[in-house]
């Protein structure tokens, strides 16, 4: 049976291109907890900032498509059909080593989805709806106490940012962020605003903590 996608409802809407700091995608990752599903989270945001992958192709991921030891992510089915190999930003993938030993102690394997219900019973290991997501973030933007809206686009866009800031050239962002072209891309990173770019600058490298957050 196909599975049914749901839209989200600010589909066809033009939304801003807001960018997150460092400090708030690491508070996001805080406000996730260490309990199972908060480590999961913790992993899903990672990626989501760490890879720049949209939130489908995040949810769509298996765990043989991750390559740990050359840091890199398999994308199956991207937007239009394309497929692709991206790099996975090595504090992430810190985030995502936990999370596969995590999934191996709650008896999860490589046939279901990287990130996957945990609920016990006929739910464990099903694919997570996008719509989790959305309604995910929101709630851990408010715990941890930040002001501005929160969505999975927007660490999708800061990775994007943060690329065109470190001054990696324009087909590289392309490539890893799936654009069907640079022009594509341009139009994305024409949307950053002064605010947000003073933020930017002021507030590198990317998830810093990453690594020690992990570990602790």
């Amino acid at each position: 049976m196909a599975r049914i996608r749901r839209s989200p409802a600010n589909k066809g809407r033009k939304l801003p291109g807001e960018i997150l700091t460092t400090q708030e995608i690491t508070a996001l990752i805080r406000a996730c907890g260490r309990g199972p599903s908060g480590l999961r989270n913790a992993a899903l945001i990672a990626v989501l900032f760490g890879a720049g992958l949209r939130v489908s192709e995040a949810l769509d991921l298996r765990p043989s498509e991750l390559d740990l030891k050359n840091g890199t992510v398999r994308v199956r089915q991207g937007k239009g059909d394309r497929s692709r190999t991206v790099a996975l930003d090595s504090s992430a993938q810190a985030y995502v080593e936990r999370w596969l030993t995590t999934r191996t102690h709650i008896g999860l394997n490589g046939r279901q989805p990287l990130f996957c219900t945990i609920s016990k019973g006929a739910g464990l290991g099903s694919r997570i709806d996008s719509s989790y997501v959305r309604r995910l973030l929101p709630r851990l933007a408010e715990k941890a106490g930040i002001e501005r809206r929160v969505h999975p686009h927007a660490l999708r866009h800061s990775f994007a940012t943060a690329l065109a800031h470190e001054g990696k050239p324009l087909p590289v962002i392309t490539a890893q962020l799936g654009h069907s072209s640079t022009a594509v891309t341009d139009r994305y990173l024409s949307k950053i605003g002064p605010a947000d770019l003073v933020a930017l600058v002021r507030d590198r490298p990317r998830l810093a903590e990453a690594t020690e957050l992990a570990s602790g």
